[in-house]
């Protein structure tokens, strides 16, 4: 038997009529997409249908409302109907109505804007159609097949020569609407795909919407799950959920801040000085005191070059001891560098980082580059060491500020002389900083 589903209470909503929903083709799609996609059960189950005439197909909003068109339902194969379910979950747990709203503030493209071409909708419009569309490029490459079929009309990133694999914004960044035809601008996926309120929305006061702790919670469950068991999601999921929870760090913003901090704080670059007499000499008559001056802060960056650290992440060490030498005001005088693997090389002065020879390729023991770098003269004000972390380190903290830019590492590599060695972490005085 063939019902329809009833308006939410509250909802403020008349009752539709004509075509009814068929709850029971509808629901049978929805458990196909359990069946073959069964880490996004509990997402799939935490959606509420709410049956809407005015929604093209299907689409969600922000709250983990699904509407649902009777006659899209009505005209739709199940195994297609399941990957509608797939697709439009997707872009919740993806937050792709949170990256679009971010984006659309980024780049001003809120409002309603002026009138379009044949074919294409105003600039607001567009600009939520660029978003909807590129999130769905997002997912449309690694969701479909094994069990789903991809639904008609469904966009794929090959429609614009574009890569798979890349996320929402890279594709805003790169793509651009000449190169649509009129075909695909029906798609809408609703508020949640790109953060842009629709006539169709019940809104957060609206009847069974999820509170921000339960989308949390579902989103959780989901990428525990997948983690748990990796080799049941493609890589498009394994990314997410390796990242849904601990996102990347702007690690150059926060290596820089750090080195700035250490550079700024008390003690560091300062020394006294004759050249102007100390206010307090007044009240010491017959006595001359030196004034405390700041000097720019002299910086020495202890590189890692052991064989764990790869040519490219040496690569990237150069460009921080670039952007070091720059936030001491382009004073290259006031930086040098040390390459240290088992043992460390000399102190060398910093010319241009790109002429810089990074000498080693043993094994690690940062010790030796701290120790060469507080007898240098004049001693640093600021150690910068930038490595795996795979080396112990001094048991002392030293006398100047510290900062450690860590380069990520899956797990503790293991000494073949010893494998009940694990490196330990970074000690607890130095800002710890993870790179990339």
């Amino acid at each position: 038997m063939r019902a329809a589903v009833p308006e939410p209470a509250g909802s403020g909503r008349p009752a539709g009529t004509g075509l009814p929903l068929d709850t029971e083709k509808l629901l049978a799609a929805r458990l196909h997409a359990v069946t073959v996609r069964p880490y996004l059960a509990d997402a799939l189950f935490a959606l509420h249908v709410v049956a809407d005439r005015s929604v093209p197909t299907m689409a969600v909003d922000a709250h983990w409302r699904c509407y649902v068109s009777p006659g899209f339902v009505a005209r739709t194969p199940v195994e297609e109907l399941a990957g509608v379910w797939v697709h439009e979950v997707s872009h919740l747990l993806r937050d792709h109505h949170g990256r679009g709203e971010r984006y659309a503030r980024e780049h001003r493209e809120q409002g309603p804007g002026g009138r379009g071409g044949p074919g294409i909708p105003p600039a607001g419009d567009q600009g939520r159609l660029r978003r909807n569309i590129a999130a769905d490029f997002e997912i449309n490459d690694d969701i479909y097949g094994d069990g789903l079929p991809l639904p008609t009309g469904a966009v794929l990133p090959s429609l614009l020569g574009l890569s798979d694999g890349l996320l929402m914004e890279e594709y805003l960044r790169t793509a651009s609407l000449s190169g649509l035809t009129a075909e695909p601008a029906w798609l809408d996926c609703g508020s949640g795909a790109d953060g842009q309120d629709r006539p169709w929305d019940l809104g957060p006061a609206g009847a069974h919407g999820l509170s921000r702790q339960q989308r949390d919670a579902v989103r959780f469950r989901i990428a525990e799950g997948i983690r748990g068991r990796p080799g049941d999601a493609p890589e498009g999921w394994r990314r997410w959920a390796d990242e849904a929870f601990h996102p990347p760090q702007p690690w150059r913003q926060l290596l820089g801040a750090a080195v700035r901090s250490a550079m700024g704080a008390p003690g560091a670059g300062e020394d006294h000085s004759y050249r102007r007499p100390s206010r307090r000499s007044a009240g010491v008559p017959g006595v001359l005191l030196p004034s405390l001056r700041r000097t720019p802060p002299r910086v020495c960056v202890v590189i890692d070059t052991s064989g764990s650290v790869s040519d490219a992440e040496l690569g990237g060490a150069l460009l921080e001891v670039a952007a070091i030498s720059r936030a001491v005001g382009g004073r290259r005088d006031l930086v040098s560098v040390i390459s240290c693997d088992a043992a460390a090389g000399i102190a060398v002065p910093l010319c241009r980082a790109e002429d810089i020879e990074l000498v080693g390729g043993g094994g690690t023991d940062l010790r030796s580059g701290f120790t060469r770098a507080l007898r240098s003269r004049p001693r640093p004000d600021v150690v910068v060491a930038l490595t795996d972390g795979q080396t112990p380190w001094p048991s002392a903290r030293p006398p100047c500020r510290t900062v450690v830019g860590l380069f990520p590492r899956p797990s503790p590599a293991v000494d073949e002389e010893d494998p009940e060695y694990v490196p330990g972490a970074p000690p607890s005085w130095a800002r710890v900083v993870t790179i990339g």
